[in-house]
This record gives C-alpha cells, sequence and structure tokens, in this order.
C-alpha cells in the first residue's frame, strides 16, 4: 500500500535528522537521488551520460540547492550541466557555489538540452509559475524531470490555478506526497528517494493491485451462494433500462454470491443474465446482504419512498445516481445512519449535496462531507478520493480517462454491491472497488488498441471486469 505526507509531516519529519547530520548532508543526499535519476533517464533516452546536455531551471530556496547540487554532481559524470536562475539574489549559495566549481554553466535560456531538470518551487512552494518562470518553461520541449514537485502545482491538493510544469518524471524525496496522486498528470513517473525518514500515519493511502488481491473475497470449500454475499440491486426504469443491465452484470462479475434486482427492467436484466433473480418489490427480494440503489430509477416520489424504505434498513447501502439527487433534497434520510452507507457522487452530485463544488481541496471536502453525515464518501474522478467517517482516506488513481463514459458509475456501483455484500468495510470495498474499475477500463481500452485517451463505452468496461479482478488476484497467487 502506498502512502502519501504532507509537506508539514516531511518538514517535521526531516528536522530530527538534519540535526543530526552535517550541515547540508541531507540535501546532498537528495540531490544525489535526483542526479540518479537523470543519469538513468539519460541512458534510457540516449546511447549514455557523458556530453549529453542537462539543464537545470533553479528558484529560490531550498528546492534549487538541490537542483544545483545535483548538476555538480551531474556534471562531475561527464554530463554537460546549464542552469537558468530565476532568483539570482536568492540562489542557494552552497548549491551555487559547488555547481560553478564542478563546471556548471550559468545561462539565460534552457536552450535545446537532453533533459531539463525542474527546481523551481519545493514543498513549500504555492500557487502558480510566476511570469518569468511560466516563461522559460514554456520555452522547454525537452524531457522534463521534477525536483520533489512539478513546480506550480500545489504540493498538498495537487490544485493547479495557472502555469506548472508538466514533468515526465518526478523525483520525491522522502517520502511521496498527496500532489503524486492528485495530480498524477503533471507528476508523471514518481520516483521516490530515501531520506532515512522516521514517518507517522500517512495523510492518504493508495491500494496496489496487490492490496486489492489480497482483500477480494474468494469462495471456502465451506462458503455458499449466502456467505459470499447477496447484492440486491434497484435501478433502471423504462427510460434507462440500461443502467439495471449494467449495475446488476457487474455485481455478478465481481462474483458475489448471488443478485437479486427489483425494479422495472426485471426482464432485460434476467434476459442477458440468468442467474440474476427478480421480484416485483423490496419487501419481497428476499435475504440480501446490500443494497445497491438509484442508478437510473429516478426522482419521483415513488423512487423516494423505495429509498426511504431501504435507508430505514440495518442493512448496508450503496447510494448512486438518482438516489443520490433525492437525498440533496431529503439528507436526513442518510443523516446519523447506523449501518454502513457508502454515497458515490461525481462531482456535480457532490455539489448538490453540499451547496458547494468540491473546488481544488477534495481531499478536505470528501472527508468533510464523510465526517458531517456519518457516512463513507466516494468522489469520483481521475484520482477518486474515498473518505470514511473517521477521517481515513484513500485515493485511488485511475491512471486515465477510459472510464470517462456514460454507464461507468453504473458499473463501478455494482462492484461496490458485490464487496459490501461479502462483508468488507466501506472503505476498503470502496477503494478495491475503485482499483478494479479502473484496471477494467485499462484493459477494455488496450483490447481496442487505446491508449487511455478516448474513452470507451460502458459495455466493453463491463466484459472486462473479471479480467481485472483475476489480474490482482493473480499478483497475490490467488486466481
Amino acid at each position: 500500500m502506498r502512502s502519501y505526507y504532507t509537506p508539514d509531516q516531511v518538514r517535521d519529519a526531516e528536522r530530527p535528522l538534519m540535526q543530526s547530520l552535517p550541515d547540508g548532508a541531507l540535501m546532498r543526499r537528495a540531490a544525489h537521488g535526483l542526479a540518479g535519476v537523470v543519469a538513468a533517464e539519460l541512458r534510457s533516452r540516449t546511447s549514455g551520460i557523458v556530453g549529453r546536455d542537462v539543464c537545470v531551471l533553479v528558484g529560490s530556496g531550498d528546492n534549487g540547492g538541490d537542483g544545483l547540487w545535483a548538476g555538480a554532481m551531474l556534471r562531475r559524470r561527464g554530463v554537460a550541466v546549464s542552469a537558468v536562475l530565476l532568483s539570482p539574489e536568492r540562489t542557494h549559495e552552497a548549491g551555487l557555489a559547488a555547481f560553478r566549481r564542478a563546471g556548471g554553466r550559468i545561462v539565460d535560456s534552457p536552450g535545446r538540452p537532453d533533459i531539463v531538470v525542474d527546481a523551481v518551487v519545493g514543498i513549500s512552494g504555492r500557487g502558480p509559475l510566476r511570469p518569468e518562470a511560466a516563461d522559460v518553461v514554456s520555452r522547454v520541449s525537452a524531457p522534463i524531470v521534477a525536483a520533489d514537485i512539478p513546480s506550480g502545482v500545489d504540493p498538498t491538493t495537487g490544485a493547479v490555478d495557472g502555469p506548472a510544469v508538466r514533468a515526465d518524471v518526478t523525483v520525491a524525496f522522502g517520502a511521496r506526497k498527496p500532489v503524486h496522486v492528485l495530480a498524477a498528470p503533471y507528476c508523471g513517473r514518481v520516483d521516490v528517494v530515501e531520506l532515512g525518514l522516521k514517518l507517522g500515519p500517512p495523510y492518504l493511502r493508495a491500494f496496489e493491485p496487490a492490496d486489492v488481491g489480497a482483500r477480494w473475497p474468494i469462495p471456502t470449500a465451506t462458503d455458499d451462494k449466502y456467505t459470499q454475499g447477496v447484492v440486491g440491486v434497484i435501478a433502471g426504469s423504462a427510460q434507462y433500462p440500461g443502467a439495471a443491465i449494467l449495475c446488476s452484470g457487474a455485481a455478478v462479475a465481481a462474483t458475489s454470491g448471488m443478485v437479486r434486482y427489483v425494479g422495472s427492467a426485471a426482464a432485460e436484466v434476467v434476459s442477458h443474465y440468468p442467474e440474476v433473480v427478480a421480484a416485483t418489490g423490496v419487501e419481497e427480494a428476499g435475504r440480501v446482504q446490500c443494497w445497491v440503489v438509484g442508478p437510473g430509477f429516478g426522482t419521483d416520489t415513488s423512487s423516494r419512498d423505495v429509498l426511504s424504505h431501504v435507508l430505514a434498513s440495518e442493512l448496508p447501502v450503496v447510494v448512486d445516481a438518482d438516489a443520490l439527487t433525492i437525498l440533496s433534497s431529503s439528507p436526513e434520510l442518510v443523516r446519523g445512519r447506523a449501518a454502513p452507507t457508502l454515497l458515490t457522487p461525481h462531482a456535480g452530485e457532490f455539489e448538490r449535496l453540499t451547496g458547494a463544488a468540491p473546488g481544488s481541496d477534495r481531499v478536505s471536502a470528501v472527508r468533510e462531507l464523510a465526517a458531517t453525515w456519518g457516512v463513507s464518501v466516494l468522489l469520483k474522478g481521475r484520482a477518486t478520493v474515498i473518505a470514511g467517517p473517521d477521517g481515513a482516506v484513500v485515493v485511488s488513481d485511475a491512471g486515465g480517462s477510459a472510464a470517462s463514459t456514460a454507464g461507468s458509475g453504473d458499473v463501478l456501483a455494482g462492484i461496490l454491491g458485490a464487496l459490501m455484500a461479502s462483508g468488507l468495510d466501506t472503505v476498503t470495498a470502496a477503494a478495491c472497488a475503485a482499483r478494479v474499475h479502473a484496471l477494467a477500463a485499462a484493459t477494455a481500452a488496450h483490447g481496442r488498441g487505446g491508449e487511455f485517451a478516448a474513452p470507451i463505452s460502458a459495455s466493453p468496461l463491463l466484459g472486462a471486469v473479471s479480467d481485472a479482478i483475476r489480474t490482482v488476484r493473480s499478483v497475490t497467487g490467488r486466481a
């Protein structure tokens, strides 16, 4: 499982280490790691490093010092190194002296180097690039390696409010920061340079495929269809029967023991998935261990009554799509509910629920909604943010936009229901479902020869769910 730490957490961990080491030793340790990554990039992109050209964009303070020390180390390895000083009067003195001693050149423009090192702004920086820095960055055509964070991107929220560096590789010093998952497209590949920091509980976590595979429910010799989890799906309408098919199909694919369907699209659902058991109403559905309610089922009075009935039960409930719209005007239906409850809004639904858009700090916004309403919340996006009422937060980076398509959320809702019915806690179920959903979208896109850039439709995404589950299981030998 990956952990992400705020700048304050990292600085607190650095302080005792800096006090115990010789002056500047920690910076040189970080710079050594940065230089190693740049050298490896040169080797992978060219025939070697000797005589290759690297330009360092140097800002004020320690981040600029990291870049200058790294430049000095690269110069001593035979790389031609130059530096653009964006704040000459505030350039790190020791780093600049080492850079000059090694034979580094100070230039006014980056020219046409093989690689550019972004050492403009570190984890103390806020806001977009200043005009001079933005102008220099705009003229860079070479691959960029960012020192700790891409300059201009908020290190904690991942917000981009103006000109910012879009790096090919980011070298994280000591630990990953929230920006590395919340603004993944700006970071590129993230390599961590270990500094020996002693860090406490992380600000954010992210499940790796092995974490998902280890937690995904697999039937044992003593299991039956009830012990594996029975999902009840309330979805679809005359206008949107496809939502019922996609949601029910995803619950089937996610290896639930049984799927029960309630709604007007029973004939369509059963024709696609004959193993689904259809009922005329909630009370007639029989034994259910988690309800999924909302995809395409309408927002009229009868839909509100169904939602109210389900939420009055003591069963776990996934509240999605139209059910979220109902909740926005009737939050009392869910606030204070004792049973596990998961809300799955996209940004627009989140704004209807709370009266405000998630804003630039999506983690704080989701955490606040979860704590205020006493529920778990999954805010959809390229970086899906999941928070429990206790404040625990997990982030899942989709790795691309393949899942940005109509019906994709219906598939996710079905997977969520299956995992919650199996007994997984809400945040774990949400983290596992989001990861498999993203992997299924990527699998479907590759199956069509895609590269994540163009969205796929929901049907092939649903068809790839089983493959994605097998993939995460295989990582842990549980396929």
